[in-house]
């Protein structure tokens, strides 16, 4: 689907706005803190039902406001559907053409939505669980089985944690053991499998946006010669003694290799997040590549930490990129996009939104 246009009303800086994007490319540019990056939230929150910049939804409320209000036309085979979120006190309410939507996952297959922004490093520096959540969003978009597995997984591994802090006799604790091995191991096989296919794309990608591949790997979460099963009764005294579970597919890993180096220990900050999109753009060509190519890529400041041929390289592989792309400049003449000789433009100051072309 794309993204036709954009409506939001009391969300961060912005009171009212309403964008008609184009269908290819939409630049917003203005200066610090105009609201430019507001808006590009603005669009993840209505793909993702969170933001990249928080994890506190409610600090995105407009001062002194009772809720923020999103609405998107997205236009597919089917013609133009509404897709609406409102979030305030009394919680969060999506709906599309309509009718409620069923969970995080239904609006992840409606408005499929990545993000490059200053904070993108973060992939690389930070811990394990945003390098789980980046590899799951891939698998969950080209493996149709992947969410019912992930759900069943998780369930078992909750049940299995809770039964260990609370001190239940081992039969208890075990009796999750069936579902948390069954469906562990498709998880972790659905992962590694989709490592596999994506590994070729990083690679690429990092040789054009920093002139070495981008290595990465992926540890499951247990020891490779063993069974998630043997791995399980391996670890039962740990698991006993601190109240959790230590083997499984909540513990994988994505290793990232840059010069035969990790990624995290060897480079600068400006690399980072080279890197970082090389991942990201990576796994949108994979996609692609699997029929299952991405809505929307939103751009944050992409001049941020990389001086000007390197930001040329960033800019020309974003722009090769077979998605509808949004994103911000403080200068629009700082961030041309050669390759894409059409769409529209924006300027934001104090949150008020106006049309150039």
């Amino acid at each position: 689907m794309i993204l036709d246009s954009l409506g939001v009303e009391d969300f961060r800086c912005v009171e009212l706005a309403s964008l008609d994007l184009h269908p290819r490319l939409n630049l917003i540019s203005g200066p610090n803190a105009s609201g430019k990056t507001s808006l590009l939230e603005a669009v993840f929150m209505l793909g993702r039902g969170r933001s990249f910049r928080t994890a506190h939804t409610e600090t995105l409320i407009r001062r002194e406001r009772p809720a923020f209000q999103l609405l998107g036309r997205l236009r597919g085979d089917e013609g133009p559907r509404p897709l609406g979120m409102r979030f305030g006190r009394d919680g969060m309410d999506v709906r599309y053409s309509g009718r409620p939507v069923l969970g995080l996952a239904e609006l992840a297959t409606l408005l499929p939505v990545q993000a490059i922004d200053p904070e993108v490093h973060r992939l690389i520096e930070g811990g394990p669980m945003e390098r789980r959540r980046f590899l799951d969003w891939g698998v969950f978009h080209v493996e149709p089985g992947f969410i019912g597995e992930w759900r069943r997984f998780q369930r078992a591994l909750r049940q299995r944690n809770a039964a260990l802090k609370a001190g239940q006799p081992e039969p208890l604790v075990r009796l999750w053991d069936k579902d948390f091995v069954e469906a562990g191991e498709r998880v972790a096989a659905q992962r590694a499998h989709y490592v596999q296919l994506l590994a070729p794309h990083v690679s690429a990608v990092g040789e054009r946006l920093l002139g070495s591949a981008v290595e990465i790997g992926l540890s499951k979460g247990w020891a490779a010669e063993r069974s998630l099963q043997e791995a399980l009764a391996g670890s039962w005294a740990r698991d006993r003694e601190r109240g959790l579970t230590h083997s499984g597919p909540h513990r994988a890993e994505i290793s990232v290799r840059f010069e035969g180096a990790t990624a995290r220990d060897r480079v600068s900050r400006g690399q980072q997040k080279l890197a970082a999109a090389a991942l990201l753009l990576g796994q949108l060509r994979c996609d692609a590549a699997l029929d299952s190519a991405v809505t929307v890529l939103l751009v944050d400041d992409p001049a941020a930490e990389l001086d000007s041929r390197h930001l040329e390289r960033l800019l020309d592989e974003v722009s090769g990129i077979s998605a509808q792309l949004v994103v911000t400049a403080l200068d629009p003449d700082t961030a041309p996009l050669a390759a894409v000789q059409e769409g529209h433009r924006f300027h934001v100051e104090h949150g008020v939104v106006t049309r150039l072309i």
